[in-house]
């Protein structure tokens, strides 16, 4: 699914997550994995590598988080403490020694709202609050799929340097061509997930929205 639609004609702070994810739950998915361009704001994190994400700060300002919205829907509380499923991180992983690719585990990743880049003052705000990589589009999706009881992990790609650490000023074109050079090895690298991994859901993820108990 293409969450900014035909051309990258939807900007993220647009894209209706509760469509997306409320239509994959009800064709009977259970485990997501989505990707991410994603930009550095550490050493740690270079162009070209692919990170899995294990932690959001969420900077969003406009956008529906819940499908809990009270009355006949209810309210949910629901617990983040683990927001990216590990057991399908460590599939992941999984896939990536059988292909020999390199993949980082484990990563604090910044939603904002977009569709602006960052400001520098934000970026060494982030960086302050332990954040390490960029991004527009992981929040809200995470938190949904969690209220469905759906397994999340996000596969990051490192497609840019954050403003004030880049050089050179930030354009969507640079993003997009990262993207394209890093497209079909991450393809590969879902592909070969979806080989390996078992059915069901052997985490805590399917339960998550227990003490509402719709789903």
């Amino acid at each position: 699914m293409s969450r900014h639609g035909q051309n990258h004609a939807t900007p993220p702070h647009l894209v209706n997550y509760r469509a997306n994810i409320w239509a994959l739950r009800k064709l009977g998915v259970h485990k997501i994995i989505a990707t991410a361009a994603v930009g550095s704001l550490s050493s740690n994190f270079r162009l070209g590598e692919l990170v899995l994400l294990d932690q959001f700060l969420d900077f969003t300002k406009n956008r529906p988080q819940t499908y809990y919205e009270g009355g006949e829907q209810g309210v949910l509380h629901v617990d983040m403490t683990e927001p990216y499923c590990s057991t399908v991180r460590q599939s992941i992983m999984g896939a990536s020694e059988h292909l020999g690719f390199a993949v980082k585990n484990g990563a604090c990743y910044v939603c904002t709202e977009g569709p602006r880049f960052e400001t520098p003052a934000e970026i060494r705000m982030f960086q302050r609050l332990g954040a390490d990589l960029v991004g527009m589009t992981s929040v809200p999706e995470v938190v949904l799929a969690r209220e469905l009881g759906m397994c999340y992990a996000s596969i990051g790609m490192v497609t840019n340097e954050a403003a004030g650490i880049a050089t050179h000023p930030l354009t969507h074109a640079e993003v997009m061509e990262s993207m394209k050079k890093l497209g079909v090895k991450v393809a590969q690298l879902i592909q070969t997930t979806l080989e390996l991994w078992t059915p069901g859901q052997n985490c805590l993820c399917a339960s998550a929205n227990g003490e509402v108990g719709k789903f």
